[in-house]
């Protein structure tokens, strides 16, 4: 019998990917860890345990077949983890950059419960699907059969763009509209370089567009089109926006120069970063060179905006956070990155005032108070509160808010009152049909789910098709019928 290539976790300990130095990667945009060489990824799959109930895919959105294809490539067979990785996934190599995998998969990875350390699934995950492009692997998307009916899709981030991929692979005629410049949403402008270099989301947009759908870049639904006009060119509608309305801080000074919002700085520092002419980026509003930075908030945007500070060359960088480290909502890997690269985490802390020269004057200082944590309240988290007498000062050019994001009102921007919201702004679905309030619209990703996960704006992207297509189904038999009555 041959020898078992799997269950090595015992003999084999747990290896990451190198990082790069702490030193070198705070000055550049380029991802921070190396990829695996073929033998280490192959040794790292090695090590699952082919448990019986896998955790792991019972804990992914995507509920991916993680334990075969771990196997499959321990034992060599690339090509065939590729294929079936990407049966579940459109998007299987950011996913493997970008995931949460410790709060995720590998935190729920059986052999990480028995203490020998998690199998690396995010890493061999990249690698294999970085390896399948660089091999000719990935294949075009190929339309099925055309049905005559045409899908528009509100919003090319990572929940439109696997909708879009999935009507066009069913035979529909698919527009995406985007108001940005470039397709991919946050993947593009919210999340830098280092987690997630632009070529490798520029090569899945420039896969889509090959397969014959159609892109409509910087176009805003409200401003070239209304809801209405666009339900009129298409069979079915998918809002697919995310949500990008910043949450504020109430606070004296909150208004000065220099106090921005997170993703104002995230998207001038990656426009930047794609060579564009970006005047806030020049100018030094929406660039950290040499201030003083302090950000607010304890996410993962909190982290990506710390770590882009100090590739600009910031003087200095403080995150401050209301609750503490055990608390934080960000991923403990972005924490312990951003600590080697030089951020300091001011813990327990929230902004009372920003000071400045005068009104209008750009921002110079953070008044802040201690907090301590008390009672839990709604979420069973504890509540954070003020320590009475600990107010501090710091000194501070540029400030960011990074305190996550709700949705922007919808129906007025769209022209489209009867387009249901609940109280918290997102769109009304029905569950069952993923449908809003308006025949034939449908919404998916965190325009109905609110601020989430990359990998569940995915999951939403690929229920969604389903629905749409039973709808667009129903749509086309009941149209043949009218026809064949008259």
């Amino acid at each position: 019998m041959a020898d078992n290539p799997m269950l090595k976790f015992v003999t084999r300990g747990q290896a990451y990917p190198a990082k790069r130095p702490a030193g070198s990667r705070a000055s550049d945009f380029d991802e921070i860890t190396e990829r695996y060489a073929v033998e280490s990824a192959e040794e790292q799959s090695a090590r699952c345990s082919q448990c019986g109930v896998p955790y792991c895919s019972v804990h992914c959105p995507l509920h991916n077949h993680i334990p075969d294809w771990l196997r499959l490539t321990a034992e060599g067979r690339l090509q065939e983890a590729y294929e079936l990785s990407n049966a579940t996934s459109t998007m299987p190599e950011i996913c493997g950059r970008i995931c949460p995998q410790d709060r995720l998969c590998e935190g729920n990875c059986v052999i990480e419960f028995s203490g020998h350390g998690a199998v690396t699934i995010g890493s061999v995950e990249k690698f294999i699907t970085d390896t399948a492009w660089e091999k000719g692997w990935v294949e075009p998307l190929v339309p099925g059969p055309e049905r005559g009916q045409s899908v528009g899709v509100i919003g090319a981030g990572p929940a439109g763009l696997t909708a879009a991929e999935y009507m066009r692979r069913l035979g529909y005629e698919v527009h995406v509209y985007d108001r940005h410049d470039r397709a991919g949403g946050l993947l593009t402008y919210g999340i830098p370089g280092f987690k997630l270099e632009k070529h490798v989301v520029m090569r899945r947009v420039d896969r889509l567009k090959a397969g014959g759908i159609v892109f409509h870049e910087s176009f805003e639904v409200g401003r070239d089109a209304s809801l209405a006009e666009l339900r009129k060119r298409h069979d079915a509608l998918l809002v697919s926006t995310g949500v990008y309305k910043a949450r504020n801080i109430k606070a004296p000074g909150v208004g000065s120069a220099g106090v921005v919002e997170a993703l104002d700085y995230l998207i001038a520092s990656n426009r930047n970063g794609f060579g564009d002419d970006v005047p806030e980026y020049r100018d030094g509003r929406l660039n950290a060179k040499d201030k003083n930075v302090v950000v607010v908030g304890g996410g993962d945007t909190a982290m990506d905006c710390v770590r882009t500070a100090i590739r600009q060359g910031a003087k200095s960088v403080k995150c401050l956070y209301r609750r503490d480290r055990a608390n934080m909502p960000g991923s403990q890997r972005e924490v312990e990155n951003a600590e080697d690269e030089g951020v300091e985490f001011v813990w327990l802390s929230a902004p009372q005032g920003f000071d400045s020269a005068g009104e209008g004057e750009r921002v110079s200082a953070v008044r802040g108070t201690r907090m301590r944590l008390g009672a839990p309240d709604a979420s069973g988290r504890r509540a954070p509160e003020p320590d009475p007498g600990s107010e501090f000062t710091m000194d501070a050019d540029l400030v960011v808010k990074a305190l996550g994001f709700e949705a922007e009102d919808l129906p007025t921007m769209f022209g489209a009152p009867e387009l249901g919201v609940t109280r918290w702004g997102t769109l009304r679905v029905d569950h069952s049909t993923m449908m809003t309030s308006v025949e034939g619209v449908f919404a998916a990703g965190d325009i109905v789910r609110g601020a989430s996960l990359v990998v569940w704006a995915i999951r939403d992207g690929r229920d969604v098709s389903d629905k749409m297509h039973a709808w667009l189904k129903q749509k086309a038999k009941a149209k043949t019928s009218a026809m064949e009555a008259a």
